[in-house]
């Protein structure tokens, strides 16, 4: 039982002695975080343990928020999430002229991965949060795990919890087979100012996600919370993704290279694509995209790109050992789950030590294999629903606007 502040030590049952599961969380992102606040209100010694030096920022990237994203601060950290989420009522669909060719009125909120993340980090305790600890190695068996890192150090933990993104090292050491399948499209994304749209578009995009279908592509465009997180029309910033089709192989390789020639699996960051790639989606923008959206579009000042893949995993555990979010299964943006699928799997991890009676002695490994069945099955379905909608958009041309399966959800349309 946990203490109203949820950090209380776990019971060591009939020993009376009090204990605490040590836990060492890999990868200080909205996963990792969600797990590690959620592990601490469960009486664990959790850390977090980040590769990078400083903390993370991903650029001003918008996301769609789904409940489960932030459950914690609705639930826990009593915090409301409408003070970092912008809100829309509808969602619409344009025709190339700007005409609307389809609307429907379903409710969204829309945030930056920057906010969600600098909310998470200020719930939990500073000391936690270990900036500059690349994990280089592990081991486990069924008492628990040794993690090494990069300056040398080691840590010896009773459960280890993967959540190093979409190039995890655990999964790569742990399921070598479950490689990166790229999807053959990428993501161009960005962001505008509303203060610098004209108002003919600022009152087309200001309370919708509006999207546009031409062939074998789509783009989006949703407003996100603006600098300093204000969440005022007006003062917010207009978010686009815009899926476009690049061969696998040397066009694609190119795309990433950027502007410095630096090899790249994933992303390229904002001011390091060519401007010969600039140029011609930005033209290409001008061309082809309705008049609100192309204004969007053309006038992002550092436009990036991220490649697209699947990666599915045969198990999520191994010992002591288990893997959640992006390291686990990576799927296709399309259902705007993958911060929410992370955070789902945190929670649903901690269900699992709590029904097994950890607190009280109870079996981990036991408590891991009744999580990882249930959260194979998730990321299974969710892999294959984005997969259907990737191929509706970019191959088959397909792409509905009154399919209400296109809905935005992690265990379903609206779900």
């Amino acid at each position: 039982m946990t203490t109203s502040t949820g950090r209380a030590a776990l019971s060591a049952g009939s020993s009376g002695r009090s204990v605490s599961l040590r836990v060492a969380v890999v990868g200080g992102s909205i996963g990792g975080l969600t797990a590690a606040l959620l592990l601490r209100d469960l009486g664990c010694d959790v850390h977090v343990h980040e590769r990078s030096h400083a903390e993370l920022d991903a650029r001003g990237a918008g996301i769609a928020v789904l409940d489960a994203t932030v459950r914690y601060f609705r639930e826990r950290g009593g915090v409301d999430p409408d003070g970092f989420c912008s809100r829309t009522s509808a969602i619409r669909y344009l025709w190339p002229d700007g005409s609307c060719r389809h609307r429907i009125d379903h409710a969204y909120r829309f945030s930056s991965w920057n906010a969600i993340y600098r909310e998470l980090l200020a719930l939990l305790d500073a000391d936690r949060y270990h900036l500059g600890r690349e994990m280089t190695a592990f081991t486990t068996d069924d008492d628990g795990a040794r993690v090494a890192f990069a300056d040398g150090s080691t840590e010896d933990v009773d459960l280890l919890v993967a959540a190093d993104g979409i190039n995890s090292i655990t999964r790569e050491r742990l399921f070598p087979a479950a490689t990166s399948r790229y999807a053959g499209y990428v993501a161009y994304r960005g962001t505008l100012a509303e203060g610098e749209l004209t108002d003919a578009a600022f009152a087309e995009l200001r309370d919708a996600i509006t999207y546009q279908v031409i062939t074998d592509s789509h783009v989006l465009v949703y407003p996100i919370p603006g600098p300093g997180g204000t969440t005022v029309p007006g003062e917010r910033l207009a978010n686009f993704v815009w899926y476009r089709n690049v061969a696998d192989g040397e066009p694609l390789d190119r795309l990433l290279a950027g502007r410095d020639g630096a090899e790249r699996r994933v992303s390229v960051p904002p001011g390091m694509l060519t401007d010969e790639a600039v140029d011609e989606f930005r033209g290409t923008a001008r061309r082809e995209l309705a008049p609100p959206i192309a204004e969007v579009v053309a006038g992002a000042e550092q436009p990036f790109v991220q490649a697209v893949y699947d990666i599915e995993v045969p198990a999520m555990t191994s010992g002591r050992v288990a893997v959640l979010g992006d390291a686990a299964f990576a799927v296709r943006p399309h259902a705007a789950a993958g911060t929410a699928k992370a955070a789902d799997d945190a929670w649903a991890l901690v269900d699992a030590l709590h029904d097994h009676g950890v607190a009280d002695g109870g079996e981990v490994t036991a408590a891991l294999a009744a999580w990882e069945r249930g959260r194979l099955a998730v990321g299974r379905r969710l892999l294959e629903r984005c997969r259907d909608i990737g191929r509706r958009s970019q191959v088959d041309n397909t792409w509905d606007p009154a399919d209400p399966t296109l809905i935005f959800g992690l265990h379903g349309p609206g779900r």
